[in-house]
């Protein structure tokens, strides 16, 4: 039911060995098209990412008049020091993607779940991910863009997929009585459970799967089950 980085990656990858020069780093993120790529020992060991931003430092910090002291503002400061592709004047000084990248790069596996990709990206404020396999060799690379992939899947596939997430041995002797509707990827659950728990389960099993947009709930109960706990404390409601 997990989609995994292998599933949406790119594995014709665009990088650089570490003593690649300046304009060949340009040259390249210009002709693929890219806005960042993989930095590479001469094993193919991922070093770093080297960004536009990283080469756009060379521009930014030139002389604007003789004598010009350019600093860059303080909200530009915070976001290179907080950001994981910032950019610096010393960055200004490089001359090879090795000069040039940023470092240590975060890196993601082909059998990571979409969702920790996902999560690492946000966290580190990251558009793109090397993946590299257990020897630390790139073997593909991760972008925004391909993680939105996982949306891409169709209605009937997952409408199948909640189908097959329902633990049947806990919860419904018949599923079938279970009504799953999905339309553009956003699903809508409805008829009678036994307890209030199951339909709560239903619902969060049925969010958690890859591609589904959003979870329409409009299941109902015979027994609510859910234990109310007091505000200010106190021995909790006893389920009906």
């Amino acid at each position: 039911m997990r989609m995994t980085v292998q599933d949406v990656m790119t594995t014709d990858v665009a990088a650089v060995n570490h003593q690649a020069s300046f304009r060949t780093v340009a040259d390249l993120l210009i002709g693929k098209a890219v806005s960042g790529m993989p930095v590479l020992d001469d094993d193919d060991h991922v070093l770093g990412v080297v960004s536009e931003a990283d080469l756009l430092a060379k521009e930014e910090f030139k002389e604007l008049y003789y004598d010009d002291a350019y600093r860059p503002p303080l909200r530009a400061r915070i976001r290179h020091v907080m950001g994981s592709e910032g950019t610096g004047s010393y960055k200004a000084l490089g001359e090879t993607a090795g000069e040039l990248m940023t470092a240590p790069a975060h890196v993601t596996t082909p059998d990571s779940p979409i969702v920790l990709a996902a999560r690492l990206m946000d966290t580190h404020g990251v558009k793109r991910l090397p993946v590299i396999d257990a020897d630390g060799k790139l073997v593909g690379i991760v972008s925004r863009r391909d993680l939105l992939k996982v949306f891409l899947r169709t209605d009937e596939e997952i409408r199948k997929l909640v189908l097959a997430g329902i633990p049947t041995s806990t919860m419904w002797t018949d599923p079938s009585g279970l009504g799953i509707k999905v339309a553009e990827g956003v699903v809508t659950l409805t008829g009678v459970v036994s307890r209030h728990t199951e339909s709560i389960a239903a619902v969060r099993m049925a969010e958690s799967i890859d591609g589904v947009v959003a979870v329409h709930d409009e299941l109902t109960w015979k027994h609510d089950d859910v234990i109310e706990v007091p505000m200010w404390g106190g021995a909790p409601a006893s389920p009906p």
